[in-house]
């Protein structure tokens, strides 16, 4: 095999040293990679120091829809959004769907959040300016993909499927 040292073009390197070369920077990808995956702040979001007293008037004005900020950072993704329902939050945060509703509102209002829909579902997405949650070049993405996050106690459907699922096992073993 030839390898050429300086290729001044591309037909200078042969397709297997392309490969080779290919397979090595692969090989670089991944373990970098995995380093990062490794890393100790993989579970870290930002905080913009510029906005964080936006942070500090919420707490003094409306402590419950700072809670209900926080949980949406703990659970959104490297895009700022997550799905999930009032159910989740009431849950989560043991708070009435009233006051699920006005903090929501607040969030709303107030900047922190933005509330978009799919279907019958809402995407929460935190605010860029406020926090992020990846790398600063990934913030024009800020929107989709997002976690669902789900409530067992509104799931009906689930129990259906392995109602299902055993009765059809049940059903095959018999004959």
């Amino acid at each position: 095999m030839n390898v050429v040292a300086n290729p001044k073009s591309v037909n200078d390197i042969s397709f297997a040293q392309r490969k080779l070369d290919l397979e090595e920077q692969d090989k670089r990808d991944a373990e970098a990679l995995q380093k990062a995956h490794k890393s100790p702040f993989s579970r870290f979001y930002q905080v913009n120091k510029e906005n964080s007293n936006f942070l500090r008037s919420c707490l003094k004005e409306n402590p419950r829809a700072l809670e209900m900020l926080l949980f949406i950072f703990d659970h959104m993704d490297k895009y700022n959004a997550v799905v999930c329902s009032y159910k989740v939050f009431q849950e989560a945060l043991g708070i009435k769907k009233t006051t699920c509703y006005n903090a929501i509102k607040y969030l709303q209002e107030h900047g922190f959040i933005a509330v978009m829909k799919s279907g019958t579902s809402n995407v929460y997405i935190a605010n860029s300016d406020l926090v992020w949650n990846s790398w600063g070049n990934n913030r024009q993405y800020c929107q989709f993909p997002a976690n669902v996050v789900l409530s067992r106690s509104e799931q009906t459907e689930i129990e259906k499927v392995v109602e299902k699922k055993v009765t059809e096992t049940i059903l095959r073993s018999k004959n």
